[in-house]
């Protein structure tokens, strides 16, 4: 464990694998704001063909995540698997540019998630074997920190090349690939990994048996939250459909990232202050309301108000439920247990985002976010009753 602070008295493989979140995110929301726009207007893509796109390439790509914390565990080799993901999703934002049908999306979405499948369970894994336990919630909240303000400067950019260069969409898309290199710089000159020698009897098991009740009890409640967490391009859609205006819509997503960035880190050392598992079942329940709050929306006014309290919930869910995780996993299956966790959600998605299409197409948008609350209220009630101890669990 690497134990000399560099910032936040965490290391310094945590700082700069959020520089390389931050420069990827950069390039990521100068795409994912505008790209359901692009799919549905520009190429006539219907919400269930959106719901595929999203869904299978996420699912997909998904079952490298096992493969890549699997491997990383076995043989070390954490930061190559790291710069190979990465510098496979920076090859997708030059295939999104010259799309010519929602299949070439299709196709350039697989590739990006695939890169993603590759990259997130070894990143995963330096952070927290570069972090001492009572600090899991504070490196995870900097890291989704440093993630999403990428994720602000990126549609802030987008929204700039818009405006000078008249609704270019394609044209946004290219440019997304610089802050892609950036990123895969980063990982090859900055990250340090330490190899540990590897012995035959301690190589990690791939099968989910390996792993403790309690780890794979969190897992299915994981599992049930995110059958209703179906694709962010939804919210975007209902942002659309509810009259914010095509060019307004990386600000409004920008809105949302600010939030999230801000609070990420607060509510990480909240996290490690009250309880990892509190704020897992407080962000249950909170993502239920902002859910319902979708659903019942009727106005632009109520979009801008609900990115913002959706970007509240980001920031005290995601890197809190990675740091939860990262305290039940063994020490010597780390990245095993990210590629599993990633796995699941990403493969949740695949039934979820095409539920979510499916009955919008059919119902309307408040039938599918309505869909969404439930699930999440279902995975809280779970998580609450499933554990003899209840809330007193601290870890």
């Amino acid at each position: 464990m690497e134990k000399r602070p560099f910032i936040f008295g965490l290391g310094r493989n945590v700082f700069f694998a959020g520089l390389v979140s931050l420069f990827m995110d950069m390039s990521s929301e100068m795409i994912y704001p505008l790209l359901p726009i692009f799919l549905i207007n520009t190429l006539g893509a219907s919400k269930t063909a959106l719901g595929v796109i999203e869904g299978v390439a996420e699912a997909t790509a998904s079952l490298l995540k096992i493969a890549s914390g699997w491997l990383s565990d076995r043989f070390g080799g954490k930061k190559l698997l790291m710069a190979v993901g990465y510098g496979v999703s920076t090859v997708s934002r030059p295939m999104i540019a010259g799309a010519g049908s929602w299949a070439d999306v299709f196709l350039a979405r697989f590739v990006d998630r695939t890169g993603k499948g590759v990259r997130g369970a070894p990143r995963d894994a330096i952070i927290a074997d570069s972090t001492e336990k009572n600090k899991l919630g504070l490196a995870f909240g900097f890291h989704r920190a440093m993630d999403t303000t990428g994720a602000i400067i990126g549609p802030a950019i987008a929204f700039i090349l818009l405006l000078y260069f008249t609704d270019n969409l394609r044209l946004v898309f290219l440019a997304a690939a610089l802050p892609g290199v950036l990123a895969v710089a980063t990982i090859i000159f900055f990250i340090k990994e330490k190899r540990r020698p590897i012995e035959v009897k301690t190589l990690p098991s791939l099968s989910i048996q390996s792993f403790d009740g309690q780890f794979r009890l969190y897992l299915a409640v994981i599992a049930v939250f995110s059958l209703g967490n179906f694709a962010d391009a939804f919210i975007i859609l209902r942002a659309h459909e509810l009259g914010v205006r095509d060019w307004l819509i990386p600000i409004v997503y920008l809105s949302f990232n600010v939030v999230y960035a801000a609070v990420s880190i607060p509510m990480g050392i909240l996290g490690d202050r009250i309880g990892l598992r509190r704020m897992v079942l407080a962000g249950f329940i909170y993502f239920s309301i902002i859910f319902a709050g979708f659903a019942a929306s009727n106005s632009a006014l109520h979009i801008w108000i609900l990115f913002p309290l959706f970007g509240a919930f980001k920031g005290m869910s995601e890197g809190v439920q990675r740091a939860y995780l990262a305290s039940l996993a063994p020490p010597d299956r780390k990245a095993t247990a990210f590629g599993v966790y990633h796995a699941v959600v990403g493969l949740c998605l695949l039934p979820a985002s095409i539920i979510a299409g499916f009955l919008w197409d059919r119902s309307g948008a408040g039938s599918a976010f309505f869909f969404g609350s439930g699930a999440s209220m279902l995975a809280a009630f779970i998580f609450v009753f499933s554990e003899p101890r209840g809330l007193k669990t601290q870890t």
